[in-house]
């Protein structure tokens, strides 16, 4: 059991969970749009996931408080650079279009860890675009709603309609709701300054909030051109899902609580799909 838990933590810890959810709302995009299974763009998607979201947490500026994170740190610097290594050979297999595309999501992702903003703005030093006060969620909304609708999409040559971009904007609306239930877990942690949603305005109003936004993600669905029997159902089903994680998320949470079943939540959507 001992060897188990610490299996699933370095499945945590590592990213590995967090690159699969990425990995499946690219491939949902690709279902939904009827595109061809592109196994560069998943693989791509997957191993920068990995090499994005280790750079984040450990260049040394994040704080998530994983106290047993030491003795893993060198086997997930090890693993972060051959997924680096993955990564890049990946996107040599890419369409140049799509390579601008991504370097101006890695240099977004860069200034998230990396310190260059003045010190005035921050409690606690740091300089970064995750520590801008209210902006961390939107950002990694948009980020997200960009690699795994845009760059899938993008790279099969597919014409960017309205249904793209309504989307994409499904698909913002989707990362920032299933991002309230961490932000209510660390509320706990973080500064004052970062004025995150719950900082604001409770717990409760960023429920309701939260609340509104899923049926706004849900009743999107309906101003697309080509409605789906199907997707409407899926749609309806993860809303449901992510809206229960959210009401039922507090301050205190059990260990696994949002580090994995809620991150774990797109790869329910991928699953939807292949069921019905």
């Amino acid at each position: 059991m001992r060897v188990f838990k610490q299996l699933l933590d370095f499945y945590i810890d590592s990213s590995i969970h967090v690159a699969l959810s990425a990995f499946s709302l690219t491939w949902v995009t690709l279902i939904k749009f009827e595109q061809p299974f592109d196994k560069w763009v998943l693989l791509f998607v997957f191993f920068a996931t990995i090499t994005g979201y280790n750079f984040v947490k450990y260049f040394g500026l994040a704080k998530f408080h994983h106290r047993s994170l030491a003795r893993w740190l060198k086997v997930i610097q090890v693993f972060s650079l051959i997924c680096f290594v993955v990564m890049c050979y990946c996107a040599l297999q890419l369409q140049a279009e799509s390579l601008m595309y991504i370097a101006g999501f890695g240099i977004v992702t860069f200034l998230y860890a990396v310190p260059f903003l003045p010190k005035h703005l921050f409690m606690d030093q740091q300089k970064n675009l995750r520590n801008i006060g209210g902006l961390k969620v939107y950002v990694i909304g948009l980020v997200w709603a960009g690699v795994t609708v845009l760059l899938p999409l993008l790279n099969g040559d597919y014409s960017f309609d309205a249904d793209v971009w309504l989307t994409v904007v499904q698909r913002f609306v989707f990362i920032v709701v299933l991002m309230l239930p961490f932000e209510i877990r660390d509320l706990q942690y973080d500064s004052l300054k970062l004025s995150t949603i719950p900082q604001k305005i409770g717990i409760k109003n960023t429920k309701i909030i939260g609340i509104i936004f899923g049926m706004l993600f849900f009743f999107i669905e309906y101003f697309k051109d080509e409605l789906n029997p199907n997707e409407l159902i899926i749609s309806l089903l993860i809303t449901l899902i992510m809206l229960l994680f959210l009401v039922f998320s507090k301050k205190k949470q059990a260990k696994y609580y949002t580090s994995f079943w809620v991150e774990g939540v797109p790869m329910v959507w991928l699953l939807l799909h292949f069921v019905l």
